[in-house]
């Protein structure tokens, strides 16, 4: 698609969105990593043509029909191209709807968190249905275009169905049924397990309960009910798997048995702690109930929170600890404050990393990112604002001086010079993180993006800092914490007990010369991630920075974590940074990588699912930030 028929579409999109939601500032792009929303924005998948492109591939090559004549192609070749076009807009409004419709009716665009596991993603499929059946319900022609969108989700599954592991397949199979979708030829066990399925039917069942959801709320709880009922499934001493169409031939009665009693045990339950703060004492409540009672009673908080005429689903930091022995239970602290700093290292790798790595690493950041580095560059373009100084002694002829130059002999100042007043006067951060969760290729790539970046907003005239952060026990700290413990000293206020920060600058705000960021080819994974105080540390180098505007780019891969922490107190640790950090006018993202938690903590989130575009979607990212500010017309004066 060329970029002009691109541009004319986004913008027809742009005005559809803004209809279906009622929202007028709401805009459209197709990029990487959709569909998502942006805030404002709905960035819908670029891979819809191809992925069009690929089901009529597979349908042409399952054809036996080769005998049709050559003028027979070439007269409809127009048609076809016609109605592929056609097939790919009808795909991108089916993308458009769902957002839509989870813009307007849901009350948590986005359940299937990466801690929720099934249970968010089924979920999300409960709350899909509800809400494009609603948005149908106001639109008709919308139907058109939700068919077109299910058709290629199932045509997707079904290429993929080999690859899929059990519990993924199972998934696909209760979402087909809530829709009603039959099982395509070729999915092996797919109609096993939809027969299978229909244990969980029946007028009181967790799936008609699914299908008549009235909002977020029941949702989730009808999720929670399927997830039960699958699980429930192993205990029934004979396997009710067994007795549906056909046997699972490649799994075993008794591995069949243990799959389903682990299906969805390992979801994390704070998902549907997610209240207000009316329902966070039942929400606690639950959480102190065993098993499936906890679930159930989870979701009933969650439903009588979204239930309310106008609540919102917010998230709650941390449930109360339970009393122990009968005494009251002390207060988790909100912020995860370290025992002691005095072991923490920052370590300045500026200019110090092997030149040669550092070479090969820009050289294939420029390969790479080129492109995207020249349409940076045009879009800073638009924000050198043209000022005239006049009333000089040389410089170019200045028109208006001309009447006073002509009626006044000693006039000697008729010129005048041009001064650029910079829109680049930004200083930007990309803070790192560096756990041992990014090994293998997230690191390289991480890596990668970070010269890129650097690279390029060195050439710009940016200012530009990259940090990287993570932390691991420290021998000395471990220690001390021994003997403060040893004297009884009360250690409840702390979070951080054995473990030392690893705080590393690979390339400082001041250093300019070719060499500079050479310590970006050092970037290595370290152990765990304290993402709050690394945060604070970041935000306190970058406001020290004289600068017009302040952004800091955060690229991470799951939630914080340390080895000696409470990760519920790390996680309102590191909400609590990213508002204090948002106070201080810092313009902040969080880039996921393949994990969507960044977007339960930064109110800007990017998440990049594959991970070679991650260099990409920084680019795309950092473009849109500064544009707005760079979209002035040039001043003459």
């Amino acid at each position: 698609m060329d970029a002009t028929r691109l541009d004319d579409l986004e913008a027809r999109l742009g005005k559809l969105a803004r209809v279906l939601t009622g929202e007028p500032r709401l805009a459209v792009s197709i990029g990487a990593g959709g569909p998502r929303v942006e805030h404002a924005r709905f960035v819908l998948p670029s891979h819809a043509e191809q992925s069009t492109q690929a089901a009529r591939a597979a349908q042409a090559g399952g054809s036996t029909e080769s005998t049709e004549s050559t003028e027979s192609t070439e007269s409809t070749e127009s048609t076809e191209s016609t109605e592929s076009t056609e097939a790919d807009e009808d795909l991108l409004i089916g993308y458009l709807d769902l957002l839509a419709a989870r813009w307007r009716h849901s009350a948590q665009p986005r359940l299937d968190l990466a801690q929720a596991g099934v249970t968010g993603r089924i979920a999300q499929a409960v709350e899909d249905r509800r809400v494009l059946a609603r948005l149908v319900a106001a639109y008709p022609g919308a139907r058109r275009y939700v068919a077109r969108l299910r058709a290629q989700l199932a045509s997707d599954a079904s290429r993929r169905w080999g690859a899929l592991s059990w519990p993924e397949r199972l998934m696909w199979a209760i979402e087909r049924t809530l829709w009603g979708e039959p099982a395509r030829a070729g999915e092996r066990d797919a109609a096993t397990l939809a027969a299978a399925l229909r244990v969980l039917e029946g007028a009181d069942g967790p799936l008609a309960a699914a299908r008549a959801s009235r909002s977020t709320g029941e949702s989730v709880r009808a999720a929670q009910a399927i997830v039960a009922g699958v699980r429930s499934l192993a205990s029934r001493g004979a396997n009710n798997m067994m007795q549906s169409a056909r046997p699972l031939d490649a799994i075993e009665d008794e591995t069949l048995a243990r799959a389903l009693d682990d299906f969805g045990a390992h979801d994390d339950p704070d998902f549907a702690l997610m209240l207000d703060a009316a329902a966070a004492g039942a929400a606690a409540e639950a959480q102190r109930q065993p098993g499936a009672q906890a679930l159930e009673a989870a979701g009933e908080a969650l439903g009588d929170a979204t239930s309310a005429p106008g609540a919102t689903l917010s998230e709650t930091d941390a449930a109360p600890p339970r009393a122990v022995g009968g005494e009251a239970p002390f207060p988790k602290p909100a912020r995860s404050i370290p025992l002691t700093t005095a072991f923490d290292v920052v370590t300045d790798l500026t200019g110090s990393g092997d030149a040669t790595a550092w070479r090969k690493l820009r050289a294939l950041a420029r390969a790479e990112t080129g492109a995207l580095k020249t349409h940076l560059e045009r879009v800073l373009k638009a924000d050198e604002l043209t000022h005239w100084k006049r009333e000089q002694e040389r410089g170019e002829i200045d028109r208006a001086a001309l009447a006073r130059l002509a009626a006044s002999r000693g006039y000697r100042t008729p010129f005048r010079v041009t001064t650029h007043a910079s829109g680049r006067a930004a200083a930007m951060t990309l803070l790192l993180d560096l756990s041992g969760s990014m090994a293998g290729r997230k690191i390289e790539l991480a890596r990668l993006c970070a010269a890129a970046l650097t690279d390029a907003l060195m050439q710009l005239g940016f200012d530009c800092e990259v940090l990287g952060y993570s932390s691991v026990e420290s021998p000395d700290m471990r220690a001390q914490f021994e003997r403060a413990r040893a004297a009884g000293a009360d250690l409840r206020g702390y979070n951080r007990f054995m473990e030392r920060l690893d705080l590393r600058v690979f390339k400082r705000f001041d250093a300019r010369d070719s060499n500079a960021a050479s310590g970006l080819a050092a970037i290595e994974c370290g152990h765990e991630n304290p993402d709050g105080e690394a945060l604070a540390w970041a935000a306190a180098r970058l406001m020290a920075r004289k600068a017009r505007r302040r952004l800091l780019f955060v690229l991470s891969d799951g939630y914080p974590s340390t080895s000696d922490g409470d990760p519920a107190v790390l996680r309102s640790d590191l909400r609590a940074c990213v508002a204090e950090v948002g106070e201080l006018g810092i313009e902040l993202v969080g880039i996921g990588i393949q994990d969507d938690a960044v977007e339960a903590f930064y109110p800007q989130a990017v998440v990049v699912r594959k991970l070679h575009e991650l260099p990409a979607v920084a680019f795309a990212t950092l473009s849109r930030m500064l544009a707005p500010a760079g979209r002035q017309p040039s001043r003459r004066r």
